[in-house]
């Protein structure tokens, strides 16, 4: 048995032409991801109106989101480009941490947003008292230094494996299912790792997440003005659904993939949560968030009123 050094990543094996519209649509989305979070960071860093601790964790989404999609985009154009294409192992593993890292750190900060949801709308009174600058900044150290750790813990038992075989991966990046499909051994110790790992990863956070919702809606339906009951769903439904995407998705693929489940599905649901969610986040939470369209529209007469002064 020789060792495998490289993967050949197969991507999407279809006609030239479906190729080249799949990847003018990836490039599209790709540039819209990039312009449309990094237009949310500088909104929630420049403008007073958004210095509160729930467009701090939006800023936050929105850097791991620039990171998920940088990670998987520029590889899914290489690969189709190229009709499938080939990854050293250590670049593999490379993608593999970056890939776990954003998607633990979307699943912690989805999780705590919910948290700051319920805090503003359960406790308005000690609402600032508790949700604080150094309170917000603690909790996004916390996410970040649990995703790098989880992250590590699970790459580095994937690099562990044997890979002596078939070294295609039938996928459009590395990605922890693919790889255990041709690893030689190791297999059984990986999958009970992922298993320990994977199901309080997911499962307890949803669970956080769907107590903290129950106790929102509980406690806006106890509301008496009808505009008030309105403003309140208008602040969570934005978050709310986001978190349906990301989650359904996720659970779908990982932790309960549907009976004769193909790959051609799998890749389209991988596809959806690495490339199109990421693109969607600040779609939702510009258009459906006043504060955010108020920033966006300052800035641009801002704009118009400095390039008038230069015409003049």
């Amino acid at each position: 048995m020789t060792t495998v050094t490289e993967f050949f990543i197969v991507g999407f094996q279809s006609s030239r032409y479906l190729r080249i519209d799949l990847i003018c649509l990836i490039l599209m989305i790709y540039c819209g991801t990039i312009c449309g979070n990094l237009l949310i960071i500088t909104l929630v860093s420049t403008s007073k109106n958004l210095h509160a601790p729930m467009y701090f964790f939006i800023s936050q989404l929105s850097i791991t989101d620039i990171f998920l999609t940088s990670n998987i985009a520029p590889n899914i154009l290489h690969v189709l480009l190229n009709n499938g294409a080939t990854i050293t192992v250590i670049s593999c593993m490379t993608q593999l941490y970056v890939f776990s890292t954003t998607e633990i750190s979307e699943c912690f900060l989805l999780t705590v947003m919910s948290y700051d949801r319920y805090v503003a709308i359960c406790n308005p009174l000690l609402y600032s008292s508790i949700m604080t600058k150094k309170h917000c900044v603690t909790l996004a150290a916390m996410c970040w230094v649990l995703n790098f750790f989880l992250a590590f813990i699970e790459t580095l038992f994937i690099s562990k494996l044997t890979f002596c075989g078939p070294n295609v991966i039938d996928h459009f990046f590395c990605d922890l299912v693919p790889l255990l499909k041709i690893a030689c051994s190791g297999v059984y110790t990986m999958e009970l790792v992922n298993y320990i790992l994977s199901v309080p990863l997911l499962l307890s956070p949803i669970t956080i997440i769907i107590i903290s919702y129950t106790n929102i809606i509980v406690t806006i339906l106890r509301f008496q003005s009808r505009i008030s009951r309105q403003k309140a769903f208008s602040t969570c439904s934005s978050h709310l659904i986001v978190v349906i995407i990301f989650f359904v998705t996720i659970l779908s693929v990982y932790i309960f993939p549907t009976e004769g489940q193909t790959l051609n599905s799998s890749k389209l649901l991988s596809l959806l949560y690495t490339v199109f969610t990421p693109f969607i986040n600040p779609i939702i939470y510009s258009l459906r968030n006043k504060e955010i369209k108020k920033s966006l529209q300052e800035i641009i007469n801002k704009c118009r009123i400095f390039s008038y002064i230069i015409y003049i």
